[in-house]
């Protein structure tokens, strides 16, 4: 059987999902219940930090990540992210200060800069190239479950124990990842010992340029998710949710199931044309989160964004992974979490700065960062005509 129709669902494949959605549970667990956290220590003018900060070292880590995926192993990396997620946990209930608290966010945001960026790598090591869309499709199938399942636990735990139980257990769930990862066969050909050389970077080990424009639009599409996970918290409060986490539940839900078939559709009929269409609905969803002011109205919108954000982030993946070289895929799932990570945090910090708890500011932040999608829409078009016209 030719190796492009043989299953991709092996047990390497399937412990790996099951490794990223305990890892994402761990981190988005804590979420919802951090605005109000941050408030009861004395911080709230800085909620737009939150992710901000966190996205600041993921950024600033993905080329450590890319340059030691692609020469250490994806293996070791991956496990560098939950061990950090693991440790934090049990940190946020020692350190209970405004800056304790930020520093923690520092620190935690190291997490995701390390396991995702291997983790892409190791996907596409696993899969052949026909089936990236389908494979990374389903990966993120699983790291969106945990994204879905974590805010709604870690609301509940909250609710019922308290914070402390909640941060103790979002470490708990990053043992669990790290059980599994350092038991997983390495898939890099050229393993090198580790070294300190390894962590000295200069410009070339910063972007693959190949990759930018996947870079590009990741940017700017991801700037509604940092506004939705600074803003959404305490949307729902004054819509009267007592589970912060339903949004993300309805939004995860949405996703999963899009990507049974988004992956597949990308990679027959390309990557460009799937995006424009996920760019599209992640825009609408804005609109529709800051019009509908109410529960169902808001729930509407989570789905529109769940089906959006299910349509784009397997395409851009699969996207990132075609346009770099073999040797370079870990810097080139670097540079675009690292436009991820921008996007991100600036999109939480210019939200958090211009809200400043006056809770009816955030529909007109919402419409304002419909209008970067189209940026975004405007940058895929203009990139789709230029490869036709060079083609």
């Amino acid at each position: 059987m030719p190796a492009e129709q043989k299953s991709i669902y092996t047990l390497q494949f399937i412990l790996l999902c099951l490794s990223s959605l305990l890892f994402s549970s761990s981190f988005n667990m804590i979420i919802p219940e951090l605005p109000n956290y941050l408030s009861s220590l004395g911080g709230a003018e800085y909620k737009g930090l939150i992710i901000a900060l966190f996205t600041l070292t993921a950024g600033i880590s993905r080329p450590f990540s890319g340059k030691l995926t692609d020469r250490w192993g994806r293996v070791p990396v991956m496990a560098i992210g939950s061990i950090v997620c693991f440790i934090c946990g049990f940190l946020y209930p020692i350190l209970t200060s405004v800056a304790g608290f930020l520093f923690l966010r520092l620190i935690h945001g190291f997490s995701t800069g390390f396991k995702p960026t291997s983790t892409s790598a190791y996907v596409a090591d696993l899969v052949p190239q026909k089936r990236w869309g389908e494979a990374l499709g389903m990966h993120g199938l699983a790291f969106s479950v945990g994204t879905a399942v974590g805010p709604a636990i870690g609301s509940a735990i909250f609710e019922a124990f308290g914070i402390n139980v909640m941060f103790y257990c979002s470490s708990f769930m990053a043992l669990l990842s790290i059980l599994i990862v350092i038991n997983m066969k390495e898939t890099l050909a050229k393993k090198e010992k580790f070294n300190l050389s390894m962590l000295k970077i200069n410009r070339k080990d910063i972007i693959e340029w190949r990759a930018l424009p996947a870079g590009i639009v990741t940017f700017l599409s991801y700037t509604a998710y940092g506004v939705i996970l600074t803003l959404i918290p305490d949307w729902s409060e004054y819509l009267g949710l007592k589970n912060k986490g339903l949004f993300f539940l309805a939004f995860t839900i949405a996703s999963v199931l899009i990507r049974f078939v988004s992956g597949k559709v990308s990679d027959r009929y390309g990557r460009p044309k799937v995006i424009v269409v996920g760019i599209v609905i992640i825009a609408i969803a804005l609109v529709a989160i800051g019009i509908g002011n109410s529960f169902i109205g808001m729930m509407i919108g989570a789905s529109i964004y769940g089906v959006g954000t299910g349509i784009l982030s397997p395409a851009v993946n699969a996207w990132t992974i075609d346009l770099s070289l073999p040797e370079h895929r870990g810097k080139a799932v670097a540079t675009m979490y690292i436009s991820l990570e921008a996007g991100i945090g600036l999109g939480a910090l210019l939200a958090g700065l211009y809200y400043s708890d006056v809770i009816l500011r955030i529909p007109v932040i919402m419409y304002a960062n419909a209008v970067v999608l189209l940026l975004a829409l405007t940058y895929m078009l203009s990139w789709q005509k230029r490869h036709r016209a060079v083609k």
